[in-house]
């Protein structure tokens, strides 16, 4: 059949020789290799503008860990993961524009600006979970950490900006006895307001004569949730949280993650007649900014006080089944699979807007960076002095940013694309994606990385020799013992992602 279709319309097989005549647009590589160039031959610059929309949706299930004794929630006091809390969905439309400009031979600038367009995120209740929530979301004695169901509110903007360099040191349609090898550097860079927790309907449990309406995007500090930061009310002529001259008591929702990134990726390929198969790596490192919550990077407790590294190695096949090559026309279908390791690290978790804009006191109350002996050289071997928190050192809130367990993520994704003529081309595909399972409320409570000073050391001692007690480090000012100790920690299971997308390519 392929043979007979060649033959009526004109088609040249990917094995024919390639005449002098013939259109070069074709000797490009696959689109996962492809790279705009410039001073080649009669073609002196490319430009390509893409314009994109994509479509993700995220599900998966909250669950919570036990150590009670009752049947239902636990089995014989062990720690058990298997409390039901929440199904979480996420959706997100996005616009996807870059502009590929060719520098010269087989090096191109890339610039790109994903812009979210709506960014939604919910909790619903699961399993009767709702008429539990008083035991399952229990923080202190007392308390409960948020209600469900949970709504965020819809986030817009810039997720960011990136600028990138890819080069082709290697091109099979230059050399045919050598594969297409790419090698690229890209920079992310956050230029819209970073995510702040927050909730879609403020919280109206306020005393009557409350100055400030509650706040659906509260500042960490804001510990009455009344609008007013605690820093504010300490220097009122701060300006800090002034917005011009006057201040406002309120935050934007945010839409970037707040980071510096860098992205570093090489791929090759090598097309045999009518198949492509190709391989890659990329990995990207994050790097808080300081206008995020993340918060202090100097606090020598933190045990993790970065966001999550990853890197991915990818594999698949692009099938160019038909092209006409005067024409300059040319299908493609693209078949990729792809593993992921995101390593430990401070992270927007599925339970980020939640327990970052919770109300519960235990979350609330600032910790402080360090401890000091209540009584000068008192709290050596056979001293009377304890260690406690030293109220001069900087106050640590909760912003709803957790520590989240290393995990790995496995995609699966199919691409159609069909170049149209010598200026225009457009693909359509569509992924699927599975997260393992993994804790999203993991701190640790002492660093034992520093000093083992029992005046510094706080709760961080153990048993010594003879029943003295012993120094095992210093305290980690981002624990929460109600969310992050063993039996009362939170994890996200069963995550996957559907995303599907299209987009237009013009090229000049």
């Amino acid at each position: 059949m392929l043979g007979a279709i060649a033959a009526l319309s004109g088609v040249a097989r990917a094995e024919e020789p390639r005449k002098v005549t013939e259109p070069s647009v074709l000797r490009e590589s696959a689109e996962v290799t492809s790279v705009a160039d410039a001073f080649d031959d009669d073609d002196k610059f490319d430009l390509h503008l893409t314009l994109g929309f994509q479509q993700t949706w995220k599900s998966g299930k909250v669950m919570r860990e036990s150590n009670s004794d009752l049947p239902q929630f636990s089995s014989g006091g062990y720690v058990a993961g298997n409390q039901s809390v929440a199904n979480y969905s996420e959706s997100t439309s996005r616009l996807n524009t870059r502009a590929d400009i060719g520098v010269y031979k087989d090096i191109a600038l890339v610039l790109r600006m994903p812009i979210i367009l709506s960014n939604d995120r919910k909790l619903e209740a699961t399993n009767g979970s709702d008429a539990h929530q008083s035991v399952i979301l229990q923080g202190a004695p007392g308390e409960q950490l948020f209600s469900l169901p949970f709504e965020s509110p819809t986030r817009s903007g810039i997720e960011y900006f990136a600028v990138g360099l890819d080069v082709a040191p290697m091109n099979q349609q230059r050399d045919r006895t050598k594969p297409t090898w790419v090698i690229g550097v890209e920079g992310r860079f956050s230029v819209a307001e970073p995510m702040h927790a927050c909730t879609k309907a403020p919280n109206l449990n306020l005393p009557a004569n409350a100055q400030f309406p509650q706040q659906s995007c509260a500042y960490p500090s804001d510990i009455d949730r009344d609008g007013v930061p605690k820093e504010f009310r300490e220097s009122p002529t701060s300006n800090a949280y002034l917005d011009g001259t006057n201040f406002n008591g309120h935050r934007d929702p945010g839409v970037s993650r707040g980071t510096t990134g860098l992205q570093v990726h090489t791929y090759i390929s090598k097309r045999t007649k009518y198949i492509e198969p190709y391989s890659g790596f990329e990995a990207l490192f994050e790097f808080q900014n300081g206008s995020s919550d993340y918060g202090a990077t100097d606090l020598q407790g933190s045990l993790v006080n970065h966001p999550p590294f990853q890197g991915t190695l990818l594999g698949g096949i692009a099938v160019i089944p038909w092209e006409v090559r005067d024409q300059f026309q040319r299908i493609e279908l693209d078949f990729r699979a792809s593993g992921t390791y995101r390593s430990e690290g401070r992270d927007y978790s599925p339970l980020f807007d939640a327990l970052g804009s919770s109300d519960a006191p235990s979350l609330r109350r600032p910790n402080y960076a360090a401890f000091n002996c209540d009584h000068p050289n008192t709290c050596n071997v056979g001293g009377t002095g304890t260690s406690v928190a030293n109220t001069s050192s900087e106050k640590v809130y909760t912003t709803g940013i957790t520590d989240v367990q290393q995990h790995g993520i496995y995609r699966l994704s199919a691409q159609f694309t069909f170049q149209a003529g010598e200026y225009v081309k457009f693909n359509v595909g569509a992924g699927f994606t599975a997260e393992q399972g993994h804790v999203i409320t993991l701190d640790q409570p002492c660093n034992p990385d520093f000093s083992k000073d029992p005046g510094t050391a706080g709760p961080c001692h153990s048993s010594g020799s003879k029943g003295t007690p012993a120094a095992t480090g210093i305290p980690n000012p981002n624990y929460r013992p109600v969310i992050d100790t063993p039996g009362r920690r939170f994890r996200f299971d069963d995550g996957t992602l559907v995303d599907a997308w299209v987009n237009a390519i013009v090229m000049f």
